[in-house]
């Protein structure tokens, strides 16, 4: 399985480049110049403090937005400048999962993970019933498919999320905020659980979190945005060996340093 040039996502060190992006959303700039590189096979965490455009970036390697100023590289193409049907089979290769699990409410949690295997493939039921049910077995949802999202906890239904993000088998993985609104021992139990199945299946993971302690479990390679720009990347060792200000103050949670309330 690859995206585009197969050589670079298998052979290449670099999935994911970003250069010099730029983005305003009436007149308010909240990409200011973004350049980082996502190593292939590994799990990447972007983090930074509220607004400074995490969510933003990830929209941009999967399509969503297109920068006004800069480029967005996925397996050496340009985002950017793919038509239609190429956008389509670069996503086709993208699972994400969002804050909440984005399930649909009228759908049992069966149909919610086959969705994508209806959509974009022409499997047979037989076949997107073993996928699925292996799927739900791997997030540790066995025996849940036939329940309504309404019934299933937050926890559940980011894992649920997860299962879908998975049935196609994509060869990138993005996560935004997955451990929003969980507790200290859910969010370590989602982390431990991203990091056995990108293990499992060799995909390049990008995670965006404010939780320092998740970020430096679950990374190997950390990017650090403030202002709409990276201030500090890197591994997770050379990010804590920082002599940086402010990449000291923020993984410390320090009161003194250069970020302040505004």
């Amino acid at each position: 399985m690859s995206i585009g040039n197969g050589e670079i996502s298998k052979n290449g060190s670099v999935m994911i480049e970003c250069e010099d992006v730029h983005k305003a959303f009436e007149g308010h700039q909240v990409l200011e110049g973004v350049s980082c590189q996502i190593p292939s096979g590994k799990i990447s965490v972007v983090m930074g403090p509220s607004g400074t455009g995490k969510s933003v970036l990830l929209r941009h390697i999967v399509g969503l937005l297109s920068p006004d100023r800069g480029d967005v590289l996925v397996a050496g193409k340009s985002v950017p400048s793919l038509n239609e049907d190429e956008l389509l089979e670069l996503r086709r290769n993208i699972g994400m999962l969002f804050q909440d699990g984005a399930l649909f409410s009228s759908m049992n949690l069966f149909d919610n993970v086959a969705f994508p295997l209806r959509q974009h493939t022409k499997k047979q039921e037989s076949e997107i019933r073993e996928i699925v049910m292996e799927r739900l077995q791997e997030v540790g949802l066995a025996g849940s498919e036939k329940k309504m999202p309404n019934e299933l906890s937050g926890g559940m239904r980011k894992r649920a999320g997860f299962a879908r993000a998975l049935v196609l088998e994509p060869e990138i993985l993005l996560f935004d905020e997955p451990d929003s609104g969980l507790d200290p021992v859910r969010t370590a139990l989602l982390c431990e659980l991203i990091k056995e199945i990108q293990q499992k299946y060799g995909s390049t993971g990008v995670v965006i979190s404010h939780d320092i302690k998740s970020c430096f479990n679950i990374g190997d390679h950390i990017i650090l945005l403030h202002g709409g720009k990276v201030v500090d990347q890197g591994s997770k060792e050379q990010l804590q060996s920082s002599n940086k200000p402010f990449t000291q103050q923020f993984i410390k949670g320090a009161v003194e340093g250069p970020l302040g309330m505004e």
